[in-house]
């Protein structure tokens, strides 16, 4: 299949909420336009967050989990293929929002930015307000890109606490023409299975073929450390200095990479920093609007057809032959750090699974989520090595 998609990418100044200081670029002077194609199996996932006063918690959990719920998909096949992953968040339910939108609010649409997704996340506050779930689960099924494929695996995860008939917009018949789409929903309810049943989060999920799922939003993120963690941690800093920066988008992509960075070590203990090393090292993280090394994966691409302005200092005053060299030089160090640490992912995984013991504890976000993306997916013929 080949779904097109427009990445509108612009240098943006800005100010994030629990993130370390770091200076962003001026905008650039003009919005670029890059056109991409994704050629083979696709994944598409919108997570709709309940960010009203009670749910800091569930904030807290998606900040660090993001990495997690993609890293699904790096052993994962279809027809011989790893899926690409798209990811979309809503934001819903506090009084910051607009009330003529129902207090909703998309934060990014399906995208493949996985480092603008994070930068959202950590910017994500909350306070009291009126959670409107049929609104929110409308709004996405309706305004979002979905693909019409059959074959390709679209989910909603929405999750919060108040009742799910609560809003103007019939929730159950908002999960009637999501599964129509072929959409999936899946409700997360942050508190007891009881309530939540009581509350009709559980309605919606049997509406729409997906899962529904409780869990503790105020409890930690259980991360058993590996020998394996700091290697390759450690690598993820060589991984960044393969990125050969190009074009207005460059200044500010760039750092907003090493600010999640940051981000995500910062929360070390909750395994976001060894997650996010492993999305880097997968093809869903994927830069090409910014890193040569990515764009020169599109069978269109041309090294000769890059602007020298657009070129990092040291490629201006390169041959043609010289840039290719060096491409090539950079792309190979990828591939390498790359191998080195899907190699210890699998030594860390075996590890790990040797450690976990059977909890009778509440599921957090990510494992909540990704037993029911696991058991959906299977049904689209996407399979995991075993």
């Amino acid at each position: 299949m080949k779904t097109k998609h427009i990445l509108i990418v612009a240098a943006l100044t800005v100010s994030l909420t629990n993130a370390k200081e770091v200076s962003l670029p001026a905008p650039a002077a003009e919005v670029v336009k890059v056109e991409a194609a994704v050629d083979g199996p696709l994944v598409q996932i919108a997570v709709l967050l309940d960010t009203s006063g009670s749910m800091s918690g569930l904030i807290e959990q998606a900040k660090t989990q993001l990495w997690k719920l993609v890293n699904e998909f790096i052993t994962a096949k279809q027809d011989g293929k790893t899926p690409v992953v798209q990811v979309a968040l809503y934001e819903y339910g506090k009084d910051a929002l607009n009330s003529k939108e129902h207090w909703i609010r998309q934060i990014q649409p399906l995208t493949r930015d996985l480092d603008k997704v994070s930068e959202e996340l950590f910017a994500l506050t909350t306070n009291g307000g009126e959670e409107y779930c049929g609104a929110v689960i409308q709004r996405a099924a309706k305004d979002l890109a979905w693909d019409p494929n059959p074959k390709v695996y679209k989910a909603i995860f929405i999750a919060g606490n108040e009742p799910f008939t609560q809003g103007p917009i019939d929730s159950k018949q908002s999960c009637k023409d999501a599964i129509a789409k072929g959409i999936i929903v899946n409700t997360i309810h942050c508190g007891g299975e009881a309530q939540g049943i009581a509350e009709h989060w559980n309605q919606g999920a049997l509406l729409a073929d997906g899962k529904y799922l409780v869990i503790d939003q105020n409890q930690a993120i259980v991360h058993i450390e590996a020998p394996q963690d700091k290697e390759i941690v450690k690598l993820n800093e060589e991984l960044n200095k393969t990125y050969i920066n190009y074009g207005a988008a460059a200044p500010a992509a760039k750092a907003r990479q090493v600010l999640q960075d940051g981000n995500a070590f910062d929360k070390a203990q909750s395994g976001a920093a060894v997650q996010r090393t492993l999305t880097k090292v997968s093809s869903n993280y994927f830069n090409a609007t910014w890193d040569l090394v990515d764009a020169s994966k599109s069978k269109d691409f041309d090294i000769t057809k890059v602007k020298d302005a657009d070129l990092p200092e040291e490629m201006k005053k390169m041959t043609v032959e010289e840039r290719q060299a060096y491409l090539v030089k950079k792309t190979t160090e990828r591939e390498e750090i790359q191998k080195k640490v899907l190699t210890l992912n699998k030594e860390r995984e075996a590890y790990v699974a040797s450690q976990r013991k059977e909890s009778a504890k509440t599921d957090t976000l990510d494992t909540a989520m990704t037993k029911a993306l696991r058991a959906q997916a299977e049904k689209k013929g996407i399979a995991w090595e075993k």
